[in-house]
C-alpha cells in the first residue's frame, strides 16, 4: 500500500533531483552537490547535524544510482565517480535491496517496556502473568529486567492501564521470514539467502534505511542511444496517477519509449496455461495447487516452504509470457518492466527476455523532473489490447477470476490469501497437510499488485480504479 511520510518523500525528491540533473546533462557535475543542497550548514537537520542527514542522503543515491552500500570500499570516493560506474554498466547487482546504514541504527532491539501510564495498582497482573518474574515493582511501578524478559508479551496483554508498550523493530517486525536483523554494530543486514524481496520492509523503515538499486541510469542510458526501447506496463499501473490509461501511456512515450505494452496480454497466457495444469492436476488426483503469478510467494516456497513447492502451478508469469512475446517483436530492443515491486524487480533481473526495470514510484519521479502532467496530456493506446478480465491480476481474487473465464468449472472451490505475514506464512506451511480449496490464489501484498511498496495510490483506491476499468473495457 502507498505510504506516504517523510522517508518516503525524502526518497521521491532524491529521485526526482537525479532524473532532472539527467535531463539537463548535468548529473556528474552536480550529483555531488544534491546533499548540500537539500542540507545548507545553516539548516534545520532531521538528524543529529547536518553533516549527518548529508552523508544519509550521499548512501541513498549510490542506491539510485544502482550501487549496494556494502560496495562502497573508499569512503572518499565520490558519487560522480559511482555515476561513471554505473553508465558503464557496473551497477547493476541481483540483490536489489540494500540498507543505508548511516541511517540505521536508531531502533532498539524489540521489547517491552513499562511506560508512565503504570499506576502500580495491587493486583498486580504484570507481575503474577510472567514466567520469568522479570518484572518487579520499585518505587511505586513496574519494572522490566530486559536481562530475563523473553518478550512473551503476557505482561502487556494482562495490564488493565495498558501501560506495558510493546517497542518493534519496524522492519524486523514485518518480515514475513525474519530476513532483517540487526548485527553486532546495531544496524540491520538482510539475509539473502532468506529474502523473498516483497519489499515490506522499504516503507516500513522509519527513518528510510532500506532502498532499492534502481536501474534509472541505465535506463535513462539507453533511451538516449539508438536502440529501440520497449515498456511493458504492470496491470496494477492503471490504478495509480488519477487518469485514464491512454494518458499514462502517452506519458511513456513522452519520456522517449519506443513501444508501450501491457503485461496483461501475458496474462491471458498464464490463465489459459494455469486453467489447463489445474485440470491435469485433478484428473491425476493432486489435492489442490497454488497460484505462481507473484514472485515473493514463490520465493517464499523455495526458500522458507519446500514442502508446499510440489502444489504451486509451472506455468511462468505474466511478466515472462509478454517480455517473450514482445522479444520476438523487438530482437534488438531493450525491455523494461514497469513494476509495483521488488519482487518483479527480482523476477525480471534473472528473467533473459528482461534488460531492466522501471517502479511506479520512479515513473512518477521522471514525470516530475521532465514537467509532464498526465491530467493535460493527449490520450495513446498500447501496441495491444488484452482481454478486460486480464487486467484483474493486478488485485486479490483476478487470478482466480480468470481461470473461471477460461474455463467456469474450474477453481470453483477456491481461496484466496492476501497478504504475506507471519500469520499466512504458518497458514501456507499447513496446506500440504490440510487444504479445503482445489485452486489458492496467493498475493504478497493486501489487495494485490496494487498494494505493492513500489506504488503511488492507496492501494483500495487503485483497487476500484481497476474494477472500473474492467468493467468500461
Amino acid at each position: 500500500m502507498s505510504v506516504i511520510n517523510n522517508a518516503v518523500l525524502i526518497r521521491r525528491e532524491l529521485l526526482t533531483r537525479v532524473m532532472r540533473h539527467l535531463l539537463s546533462g548535468d548529473l556528474e557535475k552536480e550529483l555531488d552537490r544534491i546533499p548540500l543542497e537539500m542540507r545548507p550548514r545553516k539548516g534545520e537537520p532531521v538528524r543529529c547535524c547536518v553533516y549527518k542527514d548529508r552523508a544519509v542522503i550521499k548512501y541513498k543515491l549510490m542506491a539510485i544510482l544502482g550501487f549496494n552500500i556494502a560496495d562502497e570500499t573508499d569512503e572518499l570516493t565520490p558519487l560522480s565517480e559511482y555515476y561513471h560506474m554505473a553508465a558503464a554498466g557496473n551497477s547493476l547487482r541481483e540483490g536489489i535491496l540494500t540498507v543505508v546504514d548511516e541511517a540505521c541504527s536508531a531502533c532498539r532491539k524489540t521489547s517491552y517496556q513499562v511506560s508512565n501510564m503504570c499506576r502500580g495498582c495491587v493486583a498486580r497482573q504484570c507481575v503474577n502473568s510472567c514466567p520469568k518474574n522479570a518484572i518487579s515493582i520499585k518505587y511505586g511501578k513496574a519494572r522490566i529486567d530486559n536481562s530475563i524478559c523473553v518478550n512473551c508479551g503476557r505482561c502487556h496483554q494482562a495490564c488493565p492501564f495498558h501501560a506495558v508498550v510493546y517497542l518493534p523493530v519496524p522492519c524486523e517486525e514485518v518480515c514475513p521470514v525474519g530476513a532483517i536483523n540487526r548485527n553486532a554494530g546495531g544496524v540491520e543486514e538482510i539475509d539473502r539467502e532468506k529474502c523473498i524481496f516483497c519489499g515490506k520492509c522499504i516503507n516500513a523503515c522509519p527513518f528510510g534505511a532500506v532502498m532499492e538499486m534502481t536501474h534509472l541510469i541505465h535506463i535513462f542510458r539507453e533511451i538516449s542511444s539508438d536502440r529501440e526501447v520497449v515498456a511493458l506496463l504492470a496491470p496494477a499501473i492503471w490504478g495509480q496517477f488519477g487518469t485514464e490509461p491512454g494518458r499514462i501511456i502517452q506519458g511513456f512515450k513522452m519520456l522517449g519509449f519506443n513501444h508501450v505494452y501491457e503485461i496483461a496480454s501475458g496474462a491471458e497466457t498464464t490463465a489459459r496455461e494455469e486453467a489447463r495444469e489445474l485440470a491435469d492436476r485433478m484428473a491425476r488426483g493432486d489435492s489442490f495447487m497454488t497460484s505462481s503469478c507473484c514472485p515473493a510467494y514463490t520465493n517464499l516456497v523455495e526458500k522458507h516452504i519446500p514442502s508446499l513447492k510440489p502444489f504451486v502451478s509451472d506455468t511462468p508469469t505474466p511478466m515472462h509470457f509478454s517480455a517473450a512475446e514482445v522479444r520476438k517483436r523487438h530482437p534488438d530492443g531493450c525491455i523494461v518492466v514497469v513494476s509495483p515491486c521488488t519482487a518483479k524487480r527480482h523476477e525480471a533481473f534473472n528473467d533473459p527476455m528482461v534488460d531492466y526495470t522501471l517502479s511506479f514510484e520512479e515513473y512518477g519521479a521522471w514525470l516530475v523532473a521532465s514537467g509532464i502532467d498526465l491530467k493535460t496530456v493527449d490520450s495513446a493506446i498500447t501496441e495491444t489490447t488484452p482481454e478486460k478480465w486480464a487486467r484483474g491480476f493486478a488485485v486479490t481474487g483476478g487470478v482466480t477470476n480468470a481461470i473461471r473465464r477460461v474455463d467456469n468449472n474450474l477453481a470453483s472451490e477456491s481461496k484466496q490469501i492476501d497478504g504475506i505475514n507471519k500469520s499466512s506464512v504458518r497458514l501456507l506451511k499447513s496446506l500440504p497437510q490440510n487444504c479445503d480449496a482445489t485452486f489458492v490464489e496467493i498475493m504478497s501484498c493486501e489487495g494485490g499488485c496494487v498494494g505493492g511498496c513500489n506504488v503511488v495510490s492507496n492501494s483500495k483506491i487503485a483497487a476500484r480504479e481497476v474494477q472500473k476499468l474492467i468493467a468500461e473495457s
